[in-house]
Order: structure tokens, then sequence, then C-alpha cells
């Protein structure tokens, strides 16, 4: 199992996420989005996977921004320049993905 937690150092449900996985002593690589943000090829794996709506943040104030652009490809390109748009936690293994606090899934992934 290769778990990656994408999130903000200051965010809750970031903080709720590494502690879920800490607890079952399965180990994780941390990424600062603020810091490190994602690649593009990440940012489409967790697209296909939750889809781009979910990955949208809705208490950013420019993601009301996100809904005027037209295209998919745009809304992706506008993620990758500010992750600070993006909802967090963002939890990978492999190519599934989750948005936010989903400790439900996650126990799937153990259990599989």
């Amino acid at each position: 199992m290769n778990i990656q937690i994408f999130g903000k150092s200051k965010c809750f449900d970031t903080r709720k996420a590494q502690r879920w996985f800490k607890e079952r002593r399965i180990k994780v690589q941390d990424v600062d989005l603020k810091k490190y943000g994602m690649s593009r090829g990440e940012l489409a794996s967790v697209k296909n996977a939750v889809g781009l709506a979910a990955m949208i943040d809705p208490a950013h104030p420019d993601s009301a921004l996100l809904e005027y652009l037209a295209y998919d490809q745009d809304k992706l390109d506008k993620l990758y320049e500010d992750p600070t748009l993006l909802r967090t936690p963002i939890v990978r293994n492999g190519r599934q993905a989750t948005v936010g606090y989903c400790p439900e899934v996650w126990q799937t992934w153990l259990q599989a």
C-alpha cells in the first residue's frame, strides 16, 4: 500500500487523515500542497478517480471563478497553478483517490 496525503499544514481534516493512518500503523507520504503542489499527472489521476467538481474547495474565495472556465483542462490548469484551490486532504492509493476526510473508503483499501 502506497498512501500519499496531499494537504495543507493548518487543515484540520488533513491532520485527522494523518492521524487515522498513523493509528493503524500505515506509512504515508505527506505532501504540503502550498509548498510543493501536485504534478499534472497526479491531478489528472485524482480527477479520474473522484471527478473535477469534488476537487475544488468551495470555501476558497476564488472557487467561483473556476465555474466560468469553459473546459475541464482550463480548470485543471488553474488548479495546477494555484493548489490552494484544491479541497483537502487528497489521499491517493495508486489509482484510487479520495478528497476530504473519508475513513470508510480508506477502510475498504485496508481490507482489499
